[in-house]
């Protein structure tokens, strides 16, 4: 086999066994039997191995003697992770307040936010995790820093950190909708630190929407069993 045919079903392997781990399909505890998934997947060995490695280093796996097993998390991991995205993206804020040059280079980034607050008006849930997702990746992308822009997408493969981990399907209360359009208010507050060059004020509200997001994971989690359909990370959490 090549390498070019080795690399493409590494990638293969770990966009599929990611996306199980991801959509519940895997739960945490489970192992994974290197000569079932091969034959599952369809690949060979090595390129499966290959992928497995890379889901030990994102987190999402844990190698013991017997091989590797779907990693459990507890509820304090999960809010750590989401203080760690918090951190990397108040920095990411923060320089691209302080590094702004051209008012233009927000253009499209604003244009993401009008959108949002279409789908808010309209209460397209899917829509609007869609676009949440692409807000915060623009976001990262102002910092002019590929090592941070690196660094925040590591964190959010992170089961629990992306912006969108926890979908707004999950619950229909009018205080977790009412939670959307607070997070899109502080959109436009932290969009508007960084163009007027208030590097601090970017970085604590970029965090503080953080922190928004794990009071959302505390609604999901009251009531695990009802809402593990929704939020299939959910089985990735103990108790």
């Amino acid at each position: 086999m090549s390498k070019i045919q080795t690399n493409t079903q590494t990638f293969r392997a770990l966009d599929e066994l990611r996306g199980r781990i991801m959509n519940g399909k895997l739960s945490g505890g489970d192992r994974l039997r290197e000569v079932r998934l091969s034959d599952n997947l369809g690949i060979s060995r090595t390129p499966l191995r290959e992928a497995l490695l890379q889901l030990e280093q994102e987190g999402l796996l844990v190698r013991g003697r017997g091989g590797y097993t779907v990693r459990t998390f507890s509820l304090a991991d999960v809010f750590d992770a989401i203080e760690l995205r918090g951190v990397l993206e108040g920095t990411a804020a923060r320089m691209a307040a302080e590094r702004l040059r051209d008012p233009a280079i927000l253009d499209e980034i604003k244009e993401t936010l009008i959108d949002l607050d279409t789908v808010l008006q309209s209460g397209e849930a899917s829509s609007y995790d869609i676009l949440n997702t692409k807000f915060h990746k623009q976001l990262a992308q102002l910092c002019g820093s590929s090592i941070v822009e690196e660094e925040v997408e590591r964190a959010n493969r992170f089961p629990f950190a992306a912006p969108s981990a926890f979908p707004t399907q999950i619950e229909r209360t009018d205080r977790f909708l009412a939670s959307l359009v607070v997070g899109q208010q502080q959109h436009r507050d932290i969009l508007e630190a960084i163009e007027s060059g208030e590097g601090s004020r970017a970085e604590y509200l970029a965090r503080e929407h953080a922190r928004l997001a794990r009071r959302n994971v505390e609604i999901a989690y009251a009531d695990k069993k009802r809402d593990a359909q929704k939020v299939p990370q959910l089985a990735l959490v103990e108790g």
